[in-house]
């Protein structure tokens, strides 16, 4: 989206001063979003466990991202040329209409905001286990867990935000993803893969074992 997002401003031949306020602003608005869902998803598991997280919601947890793991292997970027993700096609269609006609900094906030929702099926098992870990710290540290899984979340965006800032060509940028979106989509699968594996023996099996489980 952000590639996307800088080339109809290139191409209209928008001036970078204006080019950076646009993509600071579409940087902020998945920021913001990113922070309201895992604030919002916390603040849910907080009503419902409080401190004390049952082992079943850590199971359904690493399903999920064992699951999601699956799923990015399998296709998380659609099999065609390009680097375009497998997200429903209206939402793919509107985010899309949306960058072209994005002028303004509001709206480039606006699609930001959006664009996190359009890929909400492969971010929301890592948010959930974000927001059990988080309800089991202390409140300060819960401030800076949010901050940190939103930074951390943002770390390819900002990499590809510096390039465009420093005036790197989107074409040769473009062409390093589609080179190597197949080696990112195996390491992210893995990543999730892994994850799931080591909360369930975590949080699952060995809490089972200590108990008296097994």
């Amino acid at each position: 989206m952000l590639t996307l997002l800088s080339g109809h401003a290139i191409g209209s031949k928008t001036a970078h001063t204006k080019l950076i306020r646009l993509t600071t602003s579409f940087l902020l608005g998945v920021g913001t979003m990113t922070m309201l869902l895992i604030s919002f998803t916390a603040f849910i598991f907080q009503q419902a466990f409080e401190a004390n997280i049952p082992p079943v919601a850590w199971a359904v947890s690493s399903g999920m991202l064992l699951g999601l793991g699956v799923a990015v292997w399998s296709f998380y970027y659609r099999h065609e040329p390009g680097t375009s993700l497998w997200i429903p096609r209206a939402m793919a269609r509107y985010l899309s209409d949306r960058t072209k006609a994005t002028k303004l900094s509001a709206e480039a906030f606006g699609l930001g905001l959006s664009s996190v929702l359009g890929e909400i099926v492969f971010i929301i098992a890592p948010i959930v286990v974000s927001a059990l870990v988080l309800i089991g710290l202390d409140p300060i540290w819960q401030l800076a867990g949010v901050a940190l899984y939103t930074f951390i979340s943002l770390l390819s965006l900002f990499v590809v935000y510096a390039l465009i800032g420093s005036g790197h060509k989107l074409s040769q940028i473009q062409k390093w993803r589609e080179s190597n979106k197949r080696f990112l989509q195996f390491a992210a699968g893995s990543g999730l893969l892994v994850l799931g594996f080591y909360i369930y023996v975590d949080q699952v099996v060995t809490v089972a074992v200590a108990g008296g489980g097994f």
